[in-house]
Parts: structure tokens; sequence; C-alpha cells
């Protein structure tokens, strides 16, 4: 099952997300290479340091394997089995990465390679859980390059959602479904401790 749950900050969708991916793993045995997460996040500071390290320490002991994977995400289908559960966490982070430098240049492009490159995922990957950040609802007026960024990302959550039959938004830890209910359901039914 293909799954794309987003929700604003701190409301538990890593936790969840990772929950949901592990359930996948059984339909592949015990292979210690069927459960991978692949980690976007390029830490600019203490505080991405921190939260790397708190996302860790929850994955403790699950079963994942890390790959980071920052940019080109397609490269993850070389790296890893297809008959794999994938957790990719996250859209945002990948997004920032593809889209600024650290030398302040900006890729035009970046939403179209990101989308081709999750057309080639969910084309070949049968679980996967995709995470992104829901950052729309504030009432700020932002600079252009925010804008653009947020504007990408919408694109880039909207081609994600499209490709998956589970859509899950998560808000104060609970989930609303948006798509797949009847799917989802009989999954949670079939794994009653994934949430």
């Amino acid at each position: 099952m293909k799954i794309f749950i987003s929700g604003g900050c701190k409301n538990g969708k890593s936790g969840c997300a990772q929950k949901l991916a592990r359930a996948q793993k059984p339909n592949f045995g015990s292979s210690p290479d069927a459960l991978f997460y692949i980690a976007t996040m390029r830490p600019v500071d203490s505080e991405d340091d921190e939260r790397i390290a708190r996302h860790r320490r929850e994955r403790e002991g699950w079963g994942f394997t890390t790959i980071e994977q920052p940019v080109d995400i397609e490269k993850i289908l070389v790296k890893c089995g297809h008959e794999s559960s994938f957790l990719l966490d996250s859209l945002t982070a990948l997004l920032a990465n593809e889209m600024f430098f650290p030398d302040g240049n900006v890729n035009e492009n970046a939403t179209e390679k990101i989308k081709d490159g999750l057309l080639r995922i969910t084309g070949k990957i049968k679980n996967i859980v995709m995470v992104s950040d829901f950052i729309y609802s504030d009432a700020f007026l932002y600079d252009s390059f925010t804008e653009k960024y947020m504007r990408s990302l919408a694109e880039i959550d909207r081609v994600a959602a499209r490709n998956c039959d589970v859509v899950l938004e998560a808000a104060y830890t609970s989930l609303t479904i948006h798509k797949g209910r009847e799917m989802f359901e009989k999954f949670r039914g079939h794994n009653e401790t994934v949430l």
C-alpha cells in the first residue's frame, strides 16, 4: 500500500508513519533489508541535529535501515529492493534541499525533478509511506522565495496524494482519512497495534 501523510509540525506524523511502514514489513518475512527509512533532512543548525537524533532514537530497535537521500530521490530504486517497505521522511526537506543551494542559488526546476522522481518511485515500489508538512495555513505575507517554495510543495503533495492509495492528515495526534478509507481500515484491522 502507498500512503501519503501530511500535517502540521509536532502532530505525530513521523511516529504514525513509522508504525505504518513497519506494519507493512511482515509481508516481506524476516529479511534485514525489508524496511528502509529514507532520510531527506540535511541539517543546517543544532535544532535540526536535535530533531534527527530524536527521530533516530524513536526508530531504534524497529528494524529500519536508514538511507540518507537528501536529493535525487529516485536513486533509492537502485539502493533498495523494490519489494521492501519504505518510509520517506520528508517531502518538505527534500524540496528545500533540491530548491535552495548553500551558495544562495535557487533551482527553479526542483519541483518538476521531484515530481518525476516520485512518479518513478510510486510506479515501482509497492509499499511506501511518504511524509510532508502542512505549511499552508499561516496568514502571513511571505517573500517571493517562500511563496515559491510553498506553491512547489503543494504541487509535490498533490502528485504524491494522487499516486498513493491512502491519504491521511495528522492533527493533534489523530488521523483524518481523505482517500482510501476502506483500504486503510482493512489494513488497520489486520494490524491492530498500528494506530
